[in-house]
C-alpha cells in the first residue's frame, strides 16, 4: 500500500511539475509577446467606394485574434482610399516601413511580387497542416500565384457578369437568355434590338455597351500568354475570330459610339458588370437602385465556338512583407481575414465582391442571408456565382502584363473599326509583344 501511495504521490508531483512547466511557459510568451505590435495595410471600403463595413471586418477579426494570443496588439492606419491606397503603400516599402500584412491589388501584385516585396508563402503553406489550398476557387487562390509560388491570399473576388435590360427585351418580344447562351445568340438578339425607334433616321436603341475583344478572348478558349510570360498567342486563330466578331457587333451601330448614359437611360440591352457594381446598383443594404427605369438582371457572358461561358476574375489579394519581424504571427493574422469562414462570411456580407472560399460561397445558411438583401424579381443566385468562380480565367502573372496589354489594347481597338487584314495585324502584333518580353 505504502508503495501505491508512493508511486502516486510521485505521479502527482510530476503532473504538478509539468503543469507549473507549461504556465511558467505561458507566462513567458506573453512577456515576449507583450511588445508586439502587427501592423496592417488596408483602404477604405471594396471595390467601388468608401464603406466603414472595411473597418468592422478588421476590427472584429483583431478582436478574435487577440484574444487568442494574449500580449499581441494589432494596428492599422484608417481613412486611406483606395485610389490613393497604391502609391501610399509604395512610399511605405520604399522607406522600409511597409505593414506587416496588408492588401495588394490587381494591378500591384506582380511587381510586389517580382520585386521581393512579398514574401514567399509556399514553406508557410507547406509547414501549416490545417491550411488545404482547395478551399479556395482555383481561379482566386492562383492569383496570388507569381512563378508558381504563393506570394498571396486572395481576400475578396469580383468576376464580371452580363446584365440584361429586361425591360427593353420584354418591349421587343425577347426572353432573357439562359446560362448556356453563345456569341450567336447574343449576336441575334443585339441584331433585333438595334434600331431607330422614333423614325427620325439615327438609331438610337443598341444591342450591347462595352462588350470588348478581351470579353470575347476569355470565353472563346485561348490564353494570350504562356504561364511564364515569355510568349503571346495574338496570332492564334481563335483571338482573330473574337475580334472579327466584336467587329461584327460594332457593325450594328453604324458606328454610333454608345455610352454609359445611353445605357443608363434603358437603351441598351446588355452590358459586361463587375460583381462589384452589381452590388453597388442593387437596394440597401448594397445602395440604391441606379437604373430606376427598367427592371435589369445579370446572367453569364456568352460562350464562343471554341470555349466556354468565362469572364476574367479580379481579386483583391492579401500578402505578408518579406521583411515582418513577426513572420508567424503575420501568416496566423493573414490566415484569419483570409482563410477563416466566419471572417469570410462577413467579407461577402459586408463587402461588394464575393468571398474565394468555396464554402461560404456553397452554404444554404450563407445563401439565404444574402439572398434577403436581394430584390425579388432578381434570378440572380449563388448557383450562378459559384460556376462563374469554378470557370473564371485568370489574370496573367508575369512583370510586364500590364505594359503589353495597355499596348495589345490600343492596337486592337484601333483597328475593331478598320477594315485591314486582321490577321496580318495580329500577326505583327503578335511579334512586336514578343520582342518586348523578351527584352
Amino acid at each position: 500500500m505504502n508503495l501505491k501511495r508512493h508511486k502516486k504521490s510521485i505521479a502527482a508531483a510530476i503532473l504538478i511539475i509539468i503543469i507549473a512547466g507549461s504556465f511558467f511557459t505561458y507566462i513567458k510568451l506573453i512577456k515576449a509577446r507583450k511588445n508586439v505590435v502587427l501592423t496592417v495595410g488596408i483602404f477604405s471600403g471594396s471595390w467601388s467606394s468608401p464603406s466603414e463595413n472595411t473597418y468592422k471586418i478588421l476590427n472584429d477579426a483583431i478582436r478574435k485574434f487577440e484574444k487568442i494570443h494574449p500580449g499581441v496588439k494589432i494596428e492599422y492606419p484608417s481613412g486611406i482610399l483606395k485610389e490613393d491606397f497604391s502609391e501610399w503603400l509604395s512610399q511605405k516599402i520604399l522607406l522600409g516601413k511597409e505593414p506587416d500584412i496588408f492588401m495588394v491589388l490587381p494591378d500591384d501584385f506582380n511587381v510586389f511580387s517580382s520585386t521581393g516585396t512579398l514574401k514567399n508563402l509556399d514553406k508557410l503553406i507547406k509547414k501549416d497542416k490545417a491550411f488545404n489550398r482547395n478551399k479556395y476557387y482555383k481561379a482566386a487562390y492562383e492569383s496570388g500565384m507569381y512563378h508558381e509560388s504563393q506570394f498571396a491570399l486572395p481576400y475578396e473576388s469580383v468576376p464580371t457578369l452580363m446584365m440584361v435590360n429586361k425591360t427593353l427585351l420584354d418591349k421587343e418580344g425577347i426572353s432573357v437568355p439562359d446560362n448556356n447562351w453563345t456569341w450567336d445568340d447574343f449576336y441575334n438578339i443585339c441584331k433585333k434590338v438595334t434600331k431607330d425607334t422614333d423614325k427620325d433616321g439615327v438609331i438610337d436603341q443598341f444591342g450591347f455597351y462595352n462588350y470588348t475583344w478581351k470579353d470575347a478572348v476569355y470565353s472563346n478558349g485561348i490564353k494570350l500568354f504562356n504561364d511564364a510570360g515569355t510568349e503571346s498567342y495574338f496570332g492564334d486563330a481563335r483571338v482573330e475570330q473574337a475580334v472579327n466578331f466584336v467587329k461584327k457587333l460594332n457593325s450594328l451601330n453604324n458606328s454610333y459610339q454608345v455610352t454609359s448614359q445611353v445605357f443608363d437611360n434603358g437603351k441598351v440591352a446588355f452590358r459586361p458588370l463587375s460583381f462589384s457594381e452589381y452590388r453597388t446598383y442593387k437596394p440597401y443594404p448594397w445602395s440604391i437602385r441606379k437604373y430606376s427605369n427598367f427592371e435589369w438582371d445579370c446572367i453569364k457572358l456568352p460562350s464562343g465556338p471554341n470555349g466556354k461561358s468565362v469572364s476574367q476574375l479580379s481579386t483583391l489579394l492579401m500578402g505578408i512583407s518579406s521583411r515582418t519581424k513577426h513572420e508567424k504571427l503575420s501568416w496566423e493574422f493573414l490566415k484569419l481575414l483570409t482563410y477563416d469562414e466566419e471572417t469570410q462570411k462577413d467579407v461577402f456580407k459586408y463587402s461588394q465582391g464575393i468571398s474565394p472560399i468555396k464554402g461560404v460561397i456553397e452554404s444554404p445558411k450563407n445563401i439565404e442571408e444574402i439572398n434577403k438583401s436581394m430584390p425579388s424579381e432578381s434570378s440572380l443566385n449563388m448557383k450562378i456565382l459559384d460556376d462563374i468562380m469554378k470557370s473564371a480565367a485568370v489574370t496573367p502573372k508575369f512583370k510586364k502584363y500590364n505594359a503589353v496589354m495597355v499596348k495589345a489594347d490600343n492596337e486592337i481597338n484601333k483597328v475593331i473599326d478598320e477594315k485591314e487584314n486582321l490577321d496580318t495585324l495580329l500577326l505583327i502584333l503578335k511579334r512586336e509583344i514578343n520582342n518586348m518580353l523578351a527584352n
